[in-house]
């Protein structure tokens, strides 16, 4: 007896499920056919109304005759508040140190006589009163009490002039 040849069997079995699948597949094309042209026929449904536009006020722009903020400041307005270092005067010792690494380590006196005390980074205790200066900053001492100094400095506002800016030294709590 000859053996089967399972490679023609199979290749038998394989060409007819293909062809069964494919049959199937043809019936159910005409409900496909019925929904799509359902969705068709219905009407389309209404557009959303075009936004108002927004109305928006004119500006006119007024400032030709300012000065041109890119420009340099001319002579007539640099320190127009008439803040400005004085480069004749005699720098004192506590002018030499940033104001950060000063501290304040007590008073002498009371009253209107008070005297600060103040250590600069050279471990070194100076005597200070209103009108001596200290910091970088020219800074100028205005009041001293027994818990803080006081001053102001002046500082450059960035436009050629200078500005003044309030500082303290307190007495740290040790």
């Amino acid at each position: 007896m000859a053996a089967p040849n399972y490679r023609k069997i199979a290749t038998g079995l394989l060409l007819a499920a293909v062809v069964v699948s494919l049959s199937a597949c043809t019936r159910g094309s005409r409900d496909l056919e019925a929904w799509v042209a359902e969705v068709r026929a219905r009407p389309a449904p209404p557009l959303d109304p075009l936004p108002v536009m927004k109305q928006f006020e004119t500006f006119e722009y007024a400032a030709q005759n300012l000065r041109d903020p890119f420009s340099q400041p001319s002579a007539d307005q640099d320190g127009e508040n008439g803040l400005r270092p004085d480069p004749n005067r005699r720098k004192e010792v506590l002018e030499a140190f940033p104001l950060d690494s000063l501290d304040m380590v007590g008073t002498i006196g009371a009253g209107d006589g008070v005297v600060g005390l103040v250590m600069g980074p050279d471990r070194v205790t100076y005597r200070v009163r209103p009108g001596n200066y200290m910091g970088l900053s020219d800074g100028r001492i205005t009041a001293v009490f027994e818990d803080r100094i006081e001053m102001v400095e002046l500082v450059p506002d960035g436009a050629g002039g200078w500005l003044e800016r309030q500082a303290k030294i307190a007495l740290e709590d040790n």
